[in-house]
């Protein structure tokens, strides 16, 4: 049973001969808050919430908002709040005028005495859709900084610009034209492809709470454990912003860091970074939360540890053993490494079945991502108490299988790769990046390296045994029969690591600068190197460099769905939007893949595979294959397509 349209109601209630009054507690968003609009008066419970979130989802407000709002409370804040989205409190909706009075009382007493008060006041004047929309003198002005505003911050998300276009109507046409207008804008972006991820993306975020893991384990059948007290150990950067995540939610927090010269560096940091999140979310200080320590032995009575050591297996090993000896039994052992073995971390513990991987993203106190990171001897119940205390930090927890670099970065690296190649055939850095962030990453794949530092990943590869002295011949490209690119490890040797040391593959003007500009002598270093492997450069176009690099990552993303690393395509969407930067209006990778049509992504990787035979991650993966022959089925029918792949774990 479908309620009655929207619009005629909303019509009906404003022509209403008596006093309307809405009621508003709780909130009043999208079209909640258009049929407030359209009451003669509103009242506001100091707790409610209210907004027009709907460019979000891909869309405008469509039944009035855009035409009412800014007749109410000007074109400057109408702007503001369709095209972000964002929520006002009561308080800031009563000082825009969108709101007559807040109540801290009940809002429905409130409104009926409110509307006793005002019968048999004419409403001539409270009919929003009768008044004249105000226009400031430098109207033109202010709708040309909205459409510049938006241009910048959309990255290619149509939605933002639409809505401005709509609100341009509310001044430039009688009421009745600018719904028409409306209307027509608002079905141009519910058929839109864009309106379809944004939408997919919103349900996706909440699939991935409703987890499952290869051997059996879900979230309707494993329960948490309690958590009051935590620890971290290790405070860099990682350790810092996860304490401070840990303090704001509310958790008792052990801070441990070995070095004494770290350890006030990170006391002095962790205050600012709590300081400043209290003055901006409006609450109390959480200081007395943390305890600091420059001894593991502190963390002995705690009920999860979560270890943010240096990257090094050697090291979290040690530290690993340690916290096996000291912690009492049952507590949680979670690592936040990137990418390591939680299976060799956990087998250095009494009891491997506690340890759980807790990977978070950088600044980690204000990134929203978590991976939580499950082994072959994981509990359910540990997982489910991991995924529990993301959510108590305001993390979206993404429950994911062991394997190098886990989801996110395990599909990063042909990305990268890509990237690389296309170097070594002809294109730029710039150009990579240009076509990148024409797609809507905020930063192209090599203006992130250099923000992250080139040395990560060299570290990474040493390790591995893959960087090689050899400059020259077959063997300088060629990594265990497969091809390889050593540009990164020869910028490195030359000391260029990024924003900073002021040089990597772009230039900025001082070590630790943020403005990127292209660099004269990587071009000539790059001529240099082709020369020296007989490589002949080519015009690469925008089309190929997307394809390259974005196929190869989508290739790796179903190879994980087949290897039952992750659930489902949401669990990969959701991470790559939140953790990697990926356009949120266009779904994530997987659904991506889907738009494009499965079987077009196999051609095309197909087709450079042929070209570039001794590159595997071209060879289009198996389970894309069944996919793509079994009709290009919609994302949400994959996983009865999978029929539950044999699990790599």
């Amino acid at each position: 049973m479908t309620g009655p349209p929207l619009v005629p109601m909303v019509h009906l209630i404003e022509a209403a001969s008596k006093p309307v009054v809405a009621a508003i507690e709780g909130i009043a968003l999208g079209g909640g808050l258009e049929l407030a609009l359209s009451c003669h008066y509103r009242i506001a419970h100091s707790k409610a919430t209210l907004g027009f979130p709907e460019v979000a989802l891909g869309l405008l407000p469509g039944a009035g908002g855009t035409q009412r709002l800014p007749r109410l409370i000007g074109v400057p804040a109408a702007l503001d709040l369709i095209t972000t989205g964002r929520h006002v409190t009561a308080a800031e909706a009563r000082q825009l005028g969108i709101v007559d009075e807040v109540t801290d009382l009940n809002a429905v007493d409130a409104a009926v005495k409110f509307a006793q008060s005002v019968t048999g006041k004419s409403l001539d004047a409270r009919r929003i859709s009768t008044y004249p929309c105000p226009r400031p003198p430098d109207l033109d002005a202010i709708f040309e900084r909205a459409m510049q505003q938006v241009r910048r911050s959309a990255r290619g998300a149509i939605a933002p610009g639409t809505c401005v276009q709509a609100v341009h109507a509310a001044v430039t046409l009688p009421y009745a034209k600018g719904m028409e207008r409306e209307r027509e804008l608002f079905s141009l972006l519910f058929t839109s492809g864009q309106a379809r991820a944004l939408q997919y993306y919103f349900f996706a975020q909440r699939a991935v709470s409703r987890w499952s893991t290869a051997n059996g384990a879900r979230w309707d059948t494993s329960k948490p454990r309690p958590v009051r007290k935590a620890a971290v150990i290790g405070l860099g950067t990682m350790g810092r912003g996860i304490t401070v995540s840990l303090a704001q939610a509310g958790f008792s927090v052990v801070a441990v860091e070995t070095q004494e010269q770290q350890l006030s560096e990170a006391k002095q940091a962790v205050s600012g970074m709590l300081e400043r999140g209290a003055k901006r979310r409006g609450v109390p200080l959480a200081h007395d939360k943390i305890k600091y320590s420059c001894s593991v032995q502190a963390v002995a009575d705690v009920d999860l540890v979560i270890e943010a050591v240096f990257e090094d297996m050697a090291l979290k090993k040690t530290v690993f053993q340690q916290l096996s000896a000291i912690c009492k039994p049952g507590a949680l052992l979670c690592t936040n490494t990137s990418g390591l073995d939680i299976d060799e971390l956990a087998s250095q513990t009494q009891s491997p079945e506690l340890v759980v991987g807790m990977h978070f993203f950088a600044p980690a106190h204000v990134m929203q991502l978590l991976e939580v990171v499950y082994g072959p001897r994981s509990s359910p119940e540990v997982v489910a108490t991991a995924m529990q205390m993301g959510k108590k930090m305001g993390k979206v927890s993404v429950a994911v299988g062991n394997c190098r670099g886990f989801v996110g970065n395990r599909m990063l690296k042909p990305y990268l790769e890509q990237a690389f190649f296309l170097l070594e055939e002809g294109a730029t850095p710039e150009q990579v990046d240009q076509v990148l962030e024409e797609f809507g990453f905020a930063m192209g794949v090599f203006k992130v390296s250099d923000l992250s530092g080139l040395d990560v990943g060299w570290k990474v590869r040493k390790s591995d045994g893959l960087v090689s002295p050899a400059s020259t011949g077959t063997s300088a490209r060629i990594r265990g029969g497969s091809r390889y690119s050593p540009l990164g490890d020869l910028l490195c040797e030359r000391g260029r690591f990024g924003q900073k040391t002021g040089r990597g593959w772009f230039q900025y003007d001082k070590p630790g600068g943020r403005v990127a500009k292209p660099d004269p002598w990587l071009h000539g270093f790059l001529e240099e190197y082709r020369a020296q492997h007989g490589l002949v450069a080519r015009r690469i176009d925008h089309q190929e460099v997307l394809e390259r690099c974005l196929y190869a990552l989508i290739n790796e993303g179903f190879q994980i769905l087949q290897d039952g690393i992750a659930a489902g395509p949401e669990d990969i969407d959701v991470i790559y939007v939140l953790g990697y930067g990926w356009p949120r209006h266009r779904g994530g990778p997987m659904f991506y893949a889907g738009q494009v049509g499965l079987d077009k992504v196999v051609e095309r990787l197909e087709h450079y595979q042929q070209i570039h035979p001794d590159v595997p991650g071209l060879q289009p993966c198996s389970l894309l294959r069944k996919l793509a022959a079994s009709g290009n089925p919609a994302i949400h029918k994959w996983r009865e397509v999978i029929q539950k792949p044999r699990s790599q774990l």
